[in-house]
């Protein structure tokens, strides 16, 4: 399954996100399919390409709780925000 989740960047106790498409089963920083955007949760900026995220999402991949809640802010309103485990 394709995942649209976070991989933590940036230094220490100052984090930067990138938001990347992903197999599940690969660990959080490994290879990519594609980058969607950069997500800054200390300052509460970023660059997120909404139309990448919306191609992807058509195809069928699954936005983790965190990055859904993200995309719904940056503008992608039509997006369902999955629960928790």
């Amino acid at each position: 399954m394709v995942k649209i989740r976070l991989a933590r960047y940036g230094r220490k106790k100052h984090p930067v996100y990138k938001m990347v498409v992903v197999d599940n089963k690969k660990p959080r920083e490994s290879d990519y399919i594609e980058y969607i955007g950069t997500y800054d949760p200390i300052l509460k900026t970023g660059n997120i390409n909404i139309e990448k995220a919306k191609v992807w999402l058509e195809k069928g991949a699954q936005p983790t709780e965190r990055a859904a809640k993200i995309l719904k802010a940056f503008g992608l309103e039509e997006i369902e925000i999955p629960k928790g485990k």
